[in-house]
Formats: C-alpha cells, structure tokens, sequence
C-alpha cells in the first residue's frame, strides 16, 4: 500500500504547476515551523534544521525572483528581496535566541506568499 502512495505522490507533483510547486514548498515549510511552535518543548530540538529548510527555500527564491531575466515587475522583485533579508534576519535571530513566539512571522509570510502563487495571475 505505501508503494501504491508513494507512486501517487510522484504523480501528483509532477502534475503541479512550477507557482503550485513553490506553493507546496512554502506551505511545507510552514507546516514544520508551525509544527515546532505548537510543541515547543517537544520539538525545540528540530528547529534549526527547519530554520535552514525555510532559508534554503528562500534563498532559491530570491535569487530566482532578482534575476536580471526573470519578467517580474521590479517593484515586485524588490519586495521579494526586501522580505527575503528579512527571513534571513530573522533566522539568524531565531538561531541565536529561539522563542515559539518569533516563528509566527515566518509562519504567516510563508503562508502568505505560498496563497499569493496558488491564486490565478491576472490575464495578459
């Protein structure tokens, strides 16, 4: 039977859109943030590994979304920039200081942008 579901979720991401994808990836990375808070004291010891999970993924991100090539409006390239250092920042304060509380930021633009790429672009 786990052969059976992991056949399907092979299929199922190949089925996905490059914007559901990074969706996917940053809801994912919510999860386990989320996760971590909501059992703090149970789960503190997977937060660093989940904090590099959450900068990796924005680290692809923003260097993606800052491309020279990449169509984006540069308004809109420089507001991922913006929010990518202040991930970076921020895990890095995480890393030093680790509270439940500071999670929820990350959490929310997580969420946030992954609702943005999951609603349709705007025809032409």
């Amino acid at each position: 039977m786990q052969h059976a579901a992991n056949a399907y979720a092979t299929t199922a991401k190949a089925a996905l859109t490059p914007r559901e994808l990074e969706a996917q990836v940053l809801m994912n990375a919510a999860a386990r943030l989320q996760g971590i808070q909501d059992n703090w004291d149970a789960r503190k010891a997977d937060l660093d590994d989940a904090l590099i999970y959450n900068r990796k993924i924005w680290t692809v991100i923003a260097s993606s979304a800052t491309e020279e090539d990449n169509p984006l409006p540069r308004p809109i390239k420089q507001n991922i920039a913006n929010l990518a250092i202040f991930i970076f920042n921020h895990t890095m304060k995480m890393m030093i200081e680790p509270s439940p509380d500071r999670l929820r930021s990350l959490v929310s633009i997580n969420r946030e942008l992954a609702a943005g790429l999951r609603s349709r672009p705007p025809a032409g």
